[in-house]
């Protein structure tokens, strides 16, 4: 980077600019100022007609002239005497001094405008102020655009850059601080677009892991299923009951793995986009489970936008959930469905009979594969349930929370945006 002061310094510059015009601005009017005084001068010592008086030494007059006087540019006023002898005479006068033009004057002169006139009063001094702008203008205005461009071509790529486009950069054109504040953007860009980068790379190498470890499971469970026929009646039915239960299990797993993948690549298509009948998915799915179920009063049905698919998914998680967490206590078989119409949305309750979920556990619940204190593996699930409740509730533009229920137990309340016909008429 340059040494030199002025180029990175901001301030400098202007300061410069600014003096540099009122500078040109004094000269120009300084000369315009000295020109209409000798124009004046001039004036006053070319007006009218002069009379020269010739007088002796006694004091009598001798001669006089009355000729217009000719004056040569740097020289005094010069005069043709005539004496009463009849002898003519050339007389020439010193040049006058400021102080003694000053005092002396005359009338103004006839005829043709002077070359200066229009600097003379009542317009000279608007000439001037208007002449002064207009050098203060063309002195500055370059530097000041130039410097304006340059900070409006920051804000414009700063803007850009808050907006999301990450590859924005700006020029450093100049050592200034303006280029200075260029660059340090630019490097602070990088490190971002490079940590965006390892981060996005990272997550892209761990959904690849999650799908490929997922399809490289159902070859192995695929041949244990096809043991467990061959064997045939031999071997023990406990053991076959495990054996099948186990294989239930790692089947689910892989595809509620399977699911999360797609769910978490937003570029995936999850399926086709349709009204879904709610009223109807509810009461299929809580017949399966044994829930009971209360849809909203007076309704025939409630149309929901979305993948028939994961809705149903979705769904059948929270009661599986809801009946897992009430076999703990004994209750499993009361859980509860309620369905509501508010606003725009569709709120569905989903009541347990189960020990409840503490205040610090409602968030962390849906996180993936994570389980309540005390939970054991033999009730079922691999901790994903939940999660993919929340990603599909998400992926549909609604979410899903957990409250302690009156009496005892645990709802889950599950929001979904109506379809658009149906919500602009609620």
């Amino acid at each position: 980077m340059s040494g030199n002061p002025i180029a990175r310094k901001l301030y400098l510059r202007i300061w410069l600019a600014v003096a540099g015009s009122v500078l040109v601005l004094s000269v120009l009017v300084g000369g315009a100022w000295h020109m209409a005084e000798q124009e004046r001068e001039h004036d006053r010592q070319a007006g009218q007609p002069r009379e020269v008086l010739v007088r002796d030494a006694a004091g009598e007059l001798i001669g006089t002239a009355e000729a217009q006087p000719r004056r040569l540019p740097g020289q005094g006023l010069e005069f043709v005497v005539t004496l009463r002898d009849g002898q003519v005479l050339s007389l020439q006068l010193p040049p006058r001094s400021r102080g003694r033009a000053a005092a002396g004057g005359g009338p103004p002169r006839h005829g043709g405008a002077p070359p200066l006139a229009w600097l003379r009063p009542p317009f000279g001094f608007w000439w001037l102020l208007a002449l002064a702008g207009l050098v203060v203008m063309i002195g500055v205005f370059p530097v000041a655009r130039r410097l304006t461009q340059r900070l409006e071509t920051l804000q414009r790529g700063v803007q850009r850059w808050g907006e999301g486009d990450l590859s924005v950069r700006l020029p450093e054109t100049g050592q200034d601080e303006v280029a200075d504040l260029s660059r340090r953007f630019n490097a602070a860009a990088e490190r971002i677009q490079a940590l965006m980068d390892a981060q996005g790379a990272l997550l892209q190498s761990q959904k690849s892991l999650l799908a490929n470890a997922s399809h490289e499971l159902r070859s192995p469970l695929t041949r244990i299923r096809m043991a467990m026929e061959l064997a045939g009646p031999r071997g023990s039915p406990a053991a076959r009951q495990e054996i099948a239960r186990s294989i239930t299990e790692l089947d689910q797993l892989v595809d509620e793995i399977l699911l999360a993948s797609r769910l978490d690549a937003r570029e995936a298509d999850l399926g086709t986009v349709e009204p879904v009948d709610l009223v109807g998915l509810l009461a299929e799915e809580c017949a399966r489970v044994g829930a009971d179920f209360e849809p909203p009063a007076g309704t025939q049905d409630v149309l929901v936008p979305g993948v028939a698919r994961l809705l149903r998914r979705a769904v059948r998680n929270l009661l599986e959930n809801a009946v897992r967490h009430g076999r703990r206590t004994g209750r499993d078989g009361e859980v509860s469905v309620h369905l509501q119409i508010d606003g725009g949305q569709a709120v569905l309750h989903v009541d347990d009979r189960g020990p409840g979920v503490p205040p610090e556990q409602r968030e962390r619940i849906f996180e993936p594969f994570y389980r309540l204190p005390g939970a054991s593996e033999r009730e079922g699930g691999v901790g994903l349930g939940l999660a993919l409740v929340r990603s599909i509730a998400q992926r549909h533009g609604g979410s899903v929370t957990c409250d302690n229920r009156v009496g005892g137990g645990a709802r889950f309340t599950l929001r979904l945006a109506l379809d658009a016909p149906r919500g602009a008429t609620k």
